[in-house]
């Protein structure tokens, strides 16, 4: 199986470590959506990171959809989401909050970087940071119960996209979101960090 996409993307980042940790084998293959344009439409046409090609040659994009259907090839030791209907749904709740951060940090960089100064609607920019900030505020209430974990001994996938999240948050946006007013994800994401499958999958 391949992975096609660049660890600078939190999506493409998520779905390398939950491989490592589901120890799913798989190639890592770091084409970028801009520079590597035609290399990557070669694989899929329609150049979206993360793309995932199973054994069989079908090919996959978006984390969410990726990593459900990885979830379906492993058992239920490896898997990265709890069984409980309820603690289903509120790891949901925080892996969706960890998205829609780094959905909002996304668009501001893309809003801050790819449009000239003139071009760029502060309005808009600010409602995108009120999000982003909504998310990182709700997620910290969320975290906040991890010891060290939120779902036992080791890292399910509510840690592993909530700390890639904070992660590209703090790299791409650096003193937007604070540590200090987010003290339960930034000790989260320092645990994290310090394992081997996020080790091996740093940020480029």
């Amino acid at each position: 199986m391949r992975l096609i996409g660049m660890l600078d993307s939190p999506y493409v980042r998520r779905v390398a470590i939950s491989l490592r940790l589901m120890e799913v084998p798989f190639a890592h293959e770091a084409l970028s959506v801009f520079r590597n344009f035609e290399a990557f439409a070669a694989i899929n046409p329609v150049v979206k990171a993360p793309t995932f090609v199973t054994n069989d040659g079908t090919v996959l994009m978006d984390s969410a959809l990726i990593l459900d259907h990885v979830e379906r090839l492993v058992g239920a030791e490896r898997s990265l989401v709890p069984t409980d209907i309820a603690a289903h749904a509120r790891a949901q709740r925080i892996v969706g909050l960890a998205l829609a951060a780094s959905d909002k940090s996304v668009q501001i960089v893309y809003k801050q970087t790819l449009r000239p100064k003139d071009k760029q609607h502060q309005p808009w920019i600010d409602r995108v940071q009120g999000q982003l900030e909504a998310a990182y505020r709700l997620l910290e209430g969320e975290i906040a119960a991890a010891t060290p974990w939120l779902y036992g001994d080791r890292p399910m996938q509510a840690d592993i996209t909530s700390a890639v999240a904070w992660r590209f948050t703090q790299d791409v946006l650096p003193g937007v979101i604070s540590e200090a007013g987010h003290p339960a994800l930034a000790a989260l994401s320092a645990r994290a960090e310090k394992m081997p499958a996020f080790l091996a999958f740093p940020p480029d």
